[in-house]
């Protein structure tokens, strides 16, 4: 039933077709003067009825052939729309109907002309149809961006947050390191992780080196990738998009970060201070560590383990479960010992938290 009706349209389709045709052919008789002879007005009946009968009958000859071709053309996109991510094909549609709007309001000047008015209208259609999606998909990136920032001057109140959360690209640095695995099972990072395909390439590379440490490094970078992907909840997705243009790895994380409206994750310093040049949020692992370290004050007292001897006379060094390094003035007798100390000062410095302490009076009054 459906392909009959199917051939019914097709005959249709057919008869319109004909009649075009056949008012163009009118018109190169009349007034291009192609032939010397006239039609009477039923001769004109008759030569437009008999063009529109066969391209119609034509069309429902070839309709076997032509439903058999849209059913391969329809299991063929089929087959490809399920391989295309949702977000490609709604920027694909968007730039479709762009560029079609763009191609009608370009052919409106030739749609008077008969037979070749038709033609430019439909090869307009189809070229500027499909640099609409192609420019369209190519710039998705750009896209998303210039919608995020409209939407942002948009606001009417400036004080609101953003209702979309930011993708987190990670840097080489922080995925070798990998606490940003714990740190993510936390649910303290919200978003999409967003890997690059260059820092994914630059593991390899480094995975692939001569140099043991090296090679240690790459493949534990590409452990911690596997197991985000298959033990977090969050969604890690792999960005293929590259800047040619630019030949540092870390400035294409910066510049893919900007193209996303993403923040970069890193425990970088330098690239840290790069990207609060360049505007670019950024979450430091390392300011996060510093950051969560229990707070001490001084006069606290704690039980420590006294390990070596430190920089100074007399002094020893113990440390923390969390790796705060303490100072102990005239620990230096006790190394091996475990002793409670009292907390002097505390010393902030850009690697870390440093705790200075002093035995209490009673152990130090034992040793003398």
């Amino acid at each position: 039933m459906l392909k009959r009706m199917i051939r019914v349209i097709l005959f249709l389709i057919g008869l319109g077709i004909g009649y075009e045709i056949s008012l163009g052919l009118l018109w190169l008789f009349y007034f291009q003067n192609f032939f010397t002879f006239t039609l009477t007005n039923n001769q004109q009946l008759f030569f437009i009825g008999l063009i529109m009968l066969g391209c119609g009958v034509a069309l429902y000859l070839l309709s076997p052939r032509i439903i058999k071709w849209l059913v391969d053309m329809a299991e063929w996109m089929d087959a490809s729309l399920q391989k295309i991510p949702t977000n490609e094909i709604l920027v694909s549609i968007m730039g479709l109907i762009i560029g079609l709007i763009i191609a009608n309001l370009a052919s409106t000047p030739f749609r008077m002309l008969p037979v070749i008015g038709i033609i430019i209208t439909v090869i307009l259609n189809i070229v500027l149809g499909y640099l609409g999606v192609i420019v369209a998909i190519h710039k998705k990136e750009e896209l998303a961006g210039m919608f995020s920032f409209l939407k942002k001057i948009g606001s009417k109140d400036k004080n609101k947050p953003e209702d979309r959360i930011q993708p987190k690209v990670l840097d080489t640095s922080v995925i070798i390191d990998g606490r940003i695995l714990d740190i993510c099972k936390t649910g303290f990072i919200e978003g999409n992780i967003i890997i690059p395909g260059f820092v994914l390439e630059e593991l390899r590379h480094i995975a692939d080196s001569s140099d043991t440490l090296k090679r240690n490094r790459g493949r534990r970078g590409l452990d911690i990738l596997n197991k985000m992907q298959k033990e977090l909840d969050v969604r890690v997705e792999i960005n293929e998009r590259d800047f040619p243009e630019i030949a540092e790895v870390d400035l294409k994380i910066l510049k893919l970060a900007q193209v996303i409206g993403g923040k970069v994750v890193t425990n970088d310093y330098n690239l840290n201070k790069v990207a609060e040049f360049q505007g670019v949020s950024v979450l430091n692992i390392n300011e996060l560590s510093n950051a969560v370290k229990p707070v001490v004050l001084p006069g606290e007292e704690m039980i420590v383990q006294i390990i070596k001897d430190g920089k100074e006379t007399g002094q020893g060094v113990a440390y923390l479960d969390d790796g705060t390094m303490i100072v102990v003035d005239g620990g230096k007798k006790f190394i091996g010992d475990t002793l409670e100390v009292v907390v002097t000062s505390v010393l902030q410095t850009a690697a870390g938290r440093m705790i200075f302490a002093k035995p209490r009076a009673n152990l130090q009054e034992r040793a003398i």
